[in-house]
């Protein structure tokens, strides 16, 4: 029979409110909460395993739960609240849902395994979590085999990044590393570097894509570094006819992976 909780002041649901509010906090105790039927499945098919899983019964139905299922061994509690506690706990209140509390899992560039030609994307200093977690979503649907988050200015594990990625931040092999230390990875990888470059002259849709490659993206606010701009094989740009000169970094991360996605299907 599941553990049934009806008050906000409970320590559990108490330390939840915490874990979505504190990056420290999820660091310290090495937890996150993803919160949806979408993104806990997601999480639980990546392997996280669950120290609990909340829901409401009388919004979310056992068949609502059933994709949850097969990944049963890997929840460690399951407990039933009320809607008071849901609303503590949850962004979307009212409609089906769960929460759950998740163990996070160390991420170890050195053992990725990478398939010929790999489409790898580097972020530098992207700070707001919506913007992450929709580059997150994009480059999940456009096939890339590694996101390098460099200098972060958030954590994978914020709420808004996992509610805004629809949980591909736990299906994409994600990494935060310095810029020297991705640099380093990709030379021992053979992978070239094409970096966004306002100054550019050579449009994205005339760079061969279809080859192994790592795309530099910014902050649409700062651009990228020096660093990138130095290092990169080539530098890339998107052509604009209006008056701003900048796109939304999601935006314009989604034009460039969708580039090459086309060119790898019409190789």
């Amino acid at each position: 029979m599941a553990k049934v909780i009806t008050s906000i002041q409970n320590p559990l649901i108490k330390n939840i409110a915490t874990l979505l509010e504190k990056a420290r906090e999820r660091r310290k105790q090495g937890l996150l909460v993803a919160e949806g039927l979408i993104e806990v499945r997601m999480a639980l098919q990546a392997g996280y395993v669950a120290e609990q899983l909340l829901y409401d019964p009388g919004l979310t139905s056992e068949l609502d739960l059933q994709p949850l299922k097969p990944h049963e061994k890997q929840v460690m509690e399951t407990i039933q609240v009320n809607a008071a506690v849901m609303e503590k706990i949850a962004y979307r209140a009212g409609v089906p849902n769960v929460v759950g509390v998740f163990r996070q899992k160390e991420a170890n560039i050195s053992a990725l395994t990478l398939p010929q030609n790999p489409l790898i994307l580097i972020l530098e200093t992207v700070e707001k979590p919506g913007n992450l977690g929709a580059i997150l979503r994009t480059a999940d649907a456009a096939g890339v085999d590694a996101v390098l988050l460099c200098d972060p200015q958030t954590d994978w594990y914020n709420p808004n990044v996992i509610r805004a990625s629809l949980g591909a931040v736990f299906s994409l092999p994600t990494f935060s590393v310095n810029a020297e230390e991705a640099l380093d990875w990709l030379k021992a990888q053979q992978i070239p570097v094409l970096a966004t470059h306002l100054e550019a002259s050579i449009p994205y849709y005339n760079c061969d894509l279809k080859s192994a490659c790592a795309l530099v993206m910014g902050a649409e606010a700062t651009g990228i570094s020096d660093f990138w701009i130095q290092v990169a094989q080539q530098r890339i740009i998107i052509p604009m006819y209006g008056r701003v000169d900048s796109m939304n970094v999601s935006v314009s991360t989604g034009i460039l992976l969708f580039e090459a996605l086309r060119q790898r299907q019409n190789r």
